[in-house]
């Protein structure tokens, strides 16, 4: 289920992310190099970029909310199953110096 909701994010990510390049604006977008979108779509396509922009938009905030909840119920710690070795203090590889009294 997780994979099929990646798979559907990554494409509604690379889609908005075209749809938003493609949309003129203050600099008049990469829709005067395709000239072709224009026929394509008619006098409507600034309405249908916005409109299809605001639908992926919808979708993309659905599935990274989903991805979110699904996590959430999948967590996991990556160490759940790494075998703990307890060693016990008396053979600890660790020495354990006790302080001696200043000789004079």
């Amino acid at each position: 289920m997780i994979t099929l909701m990646i798979i559907l994010h990554v494409i509604v990510c690379f889609l908005l992310i075209t749809l938003v390049l493609i949309q003129r604006g203050r600099g008049s977008g990469l829709v005067e190099s395709f000239a072709g979108v224009e026929s394509m779509f008619g006098t409507k396509t600034n309405a249908f970029l916005t409109r299809s922009t605001s639908v992926l938009s919808v979708i993309f905030f659905f599935t990274c909310l989903g991805l979110a909840i699904l996590s959430v119920r999948q967590s996991k710690s990556l160490l759940s199953n790494v075998k703990t070795v307890t060693v016990p203090a008396a053979q600890s590889p660790v020495k354990q110096e006790t302080p001696k009294a200043n000789q004079k």
